[in-house]
């Protein structure tokens, strides 16, 4: 390679490794907590990158200056690396509190070898000319120093390693094997340096990406330690992704060379062979880049060996509720927990069951699942297990150590079901809501603590959602059966005023049969009946709100028919009625209210006070006013349990009359008024829409002549 272009090599090799360096530093300034550790670790960054970027000028303008300014920064980021690692070696060995102190005392041996590189950098161009690239000399003693660094590295990095307890190994593991990377590599550099006096240029162009690769093992440490006091994030996605990039890379290389072999000792057939071979492999790599497996396989890999915990559990939680809250019926909630719980153990199938009548757990969803029709009775042992202890069972555990499950005796149908592997409960404050049985993972995981723990947590939660559900069908079925109850208990009112009118009749009939005027009034009565059951059947059919729409209704005629229904109770019932009031309503109801109203009356006069009806308009409002100088209501009884239903002051009555009534006339858009007085009497104002003449000639407007 000519010098051209080992220099182009070099601009790019140095300058990606400053690149690096930059953004390592700047990444973590925006983390920056403070402490000394914190500090050596920052300042050995932005060395580097400052190191780098001086390569990157002796490249573009070599000098005998610039080619002392980087050596000279080359020894001073190992003299900031080499107070960095002394510092966690003494904090392996010491309290935080004496390795902040000690990291200002380094050993006179570490300082003097910092010194005498610094110095020997500076002061010593050296005899040996660098003849092809730089023009100057640079000394076999400056080469014998950055050598001497590069083993002291060494060592303190085996230091570091060695004095780590072995439960914490795995934090400092990374950066051990990063920092490894550039001491090991700037050994193998000086001491070729050192043994030919010369610099060999491939090497020296080498040197920056290798010194960049060793970036992301420094990142990883740093993630592990919070007690560096920086806060560093890696993105599990962008490990995972760079990751698979890396590993496709590997398999493209490892497939391009077998490639090449097959060529070379094929013969005749090389080429043919070569095709062959790379159209299967590429079908191969393409069934692992598809295959949930190998992505599971992988995730579980990176989040074992590259982070702290196994999970990010701001994404995995969010991702575990946007999964639930993303079907909002009952039966998708139910499949979607199940789905849930599932991802987070890459668990590729599971069903649900549910407590039915508090007797049993019954399957009530699955996913990805053949059906299973098992029933688990909720005092089982199964059940007691699971509500006293709140586990989640690993039935591979169970079948190897039954003795850490004490009192638990698996179900046979549980036993037999193909690929059952978890049991997650779903607690809830009553109780247990049911359990989820998860099928084995795609790949292999280790079921430890924070496996678990998060199972039971997301367990907890899903139960939330599905004992919501379970309360708000719950719900839905009582207000059902509130409303039919209402409905049945209006239904059962108007037929006890209905019997009431029949009876009333046969009663008078012993009298009165051969009178063909009552017969009339007989047949007109029965027929009345008949009518008003017919439409009674039909709210029960359709509900409780009237067929037919309102329209407008004289009002005259309704009270006279209402009161003309009472008059065979030897009552006595004044009237003072308008002509001409229209009401806006239906002719049976509004009849139906004011029958309601005076019968109220004269069972609180009992036959000894007065009772009147009064029709009368008021600006646009139609009003019937009903009044009786019976016994009267309190004022807390009017505004508190008048308008309740089954709230009465008659023993014979059934206390829904005057909430049926209330709640048509405000249907229709007018209200119900009561005044009331103990011992003095009621007055109950019925106040309704004005209405109009139906048989009214309609004017025409004329125009303007």
């Amino acid at each position: 390679m000519t010098a051209s272009n080992l220099l182009t090599a070099a601009i790019w090799s140095y300058g990606v490794a400053g690149a690096g360096f930059l953004a390592f530093a700047l990444r973590m300034a925006l983390g920056w907590r403070g402490g000394p550790r914190a500090a050596l670790l920052l300042s050995a960054i932005i060395a580097s990158a400052l190191w780098a970027a001086c390569e990157v000028t002796v490249a573009i303008w070599p000098s005998v200056a610039t080619l002392i300014v980087a050596n000279g920064l080359d020894a001073l980021r190992y003299a900031l690396w080499f107070g960095f690692l002394y510092g966690l070696v003494s904090t392996t060995r010491r309290s935080a509190v004496e390795a902040s102190a000690k990291l200002v005392r380094a050993p006179w041996w570490l300082i003097v070898a910092v010194a005498v590189a610094l110095i020997a950098s500076v002061a010593l161009p050296g005899p040996e000319p660098l003849r092809t690239l730089f023009g100057v000399r640079a000394g076999i003693v400056v080469y014998g120093m950055h050598l001497g660094l590069a083993v002291l590295g060494l060592v303190l990095v085996e230091r570091l390693l060695r004095s780590s307890a072995p439960h914490a190994r795995w934090a400092v593991k990374p950066l051990c094997l990063g920092l490894t990377g550039i001491f090991g590599f700037d050994l193998f550099y000086y001491s070729d340096a050192t043994l030919f006096g010369r610099q060999d240029l491939n090497i020296w162009v080498a040197r920056g990406i290798a010194h960049a690769l060793v970036l992301p093992f420094i990142g990883i440490a740093a993630a592990r330690n919070p007690l560096w006091t920086i806060e560093m994030h890696l993105s599990r996605d962008a490990v995972l992704r760079s990751s698979a990039l890396l590993v496709s890379g590997l398999l493209l290389l490892a497939v391009a060379a077998a490639g090449y072999f097959l060529r070379y000792v094929g013969g005749e057939l090389g080429n043919a062979l070569q095709i062959e071979f790379l159209f299967a492999a590429l079908l191969v790599f393409a069934l692992a880049v598809f295959s949930g497996s190998f992505r599971s396989k992988l995730k579980v890999f990176v989040s074992k060996h590259f982070f702290a915990y196994r999970y990010d559990y701001r994404e995995e939680w969010l991702r575990f509720t946007r999964t639930l809250s993303a079907d909002s019926s009952p039966q998708g909630i139910q499949q979607r927990s199940i789905h849930a719980l599932a991802d987070l153990v890459e668990s590729p199938a599971g069903a649900l069951w549910l407590t039915h009548g508090d007797q049993s757990f019954r399957p009530s969803a699955r996913w990805n699942m053949s059906a299973v029709n098992a029933v688990e009775p909720v005092d089982g042992s199964l059940g007691r297990f699971l509500e006293r202890t709140g586990w989640v069972i690993d039935l591979a555990e169970h079948a190897s150590a039954p003795e850490r499950y004490r009192d638990l005796s698996i179900p046979e149908w549980l036993v037999s079901l193909p690929g059952a592997w978890l049991v997650v409960p779903l607690p809830a404050p009553a109780g247990l809501v049911g359990f989820v049985v998860l099928v084995t993972a795609r790949a292999s995981i280790k079921i430890d603590w924070e496996v678990l723990d998060l199972l039971k947590t997301a367990g907890r939660q899903a139960a939330s959602h599905l004992a919501q559900i379970q309360l708000t069908e719950a719900l839905l079925e009582a207000r059902k059966f509130d409303a039919f109850n209402r409905m049945s208990a209006f239904v059962v009112h108007d037929l006890k005023n209905l019997v009431a009118q029949l009876s009333l009749m046969l009663r008078n009939a012993e009298r009165h049969r051969s009178n063909p005027a009552f017969q009339r009034d007989m047949l007109m009565t029965v027929g009345n009946v008949v009518e008003r059951m017919n439409k009674l059947m039909l709210q029960l059919r359709t509900g409780a709100k009237p067929v037919e729409q309102p329209r407008s209704v004289d009002l005259q005629s309704v009270i006279r028919s209402a009161c003309a229904a009472k008059s065979d109770q030897n009552a006595s019932i004044d009237m003072d009625l308008a002509v001409g009031i229209y009401g806006v309503g239906h002719m049976d109801r509004l009849e139906h209210v004011i029958g309601h109203l005076v019968q109220n009356a004269l069972d609180a006069t009992t036959g000894r006070g007065r009772v009147s009806v009064r029709l009368r308009r008021d600006d646009n409002t139609a009003v019937i006013e009903v009044t009786d100088s019976g016994v009267g209501m309190t004022p807390e009884f009017v505004r508190d349990r008048l308008f309740k239903p089954f709230q009465t002051t008659n023993a014979a009555g059934m206390g829904v009359g005057m909430y049926e009534s209330a709640q048509y006339v405000t249907g229709v858009g007018g209200q119900i008024l009561v005044d009331s007085t103990p011992d003095v009497g009621t007055r109950v104002r019925v106040v309704l829409p004005l209405g109009h003449d139906t048989a009214a000639p309609t004017m025409e407007p004329k125009e303007a002549a």
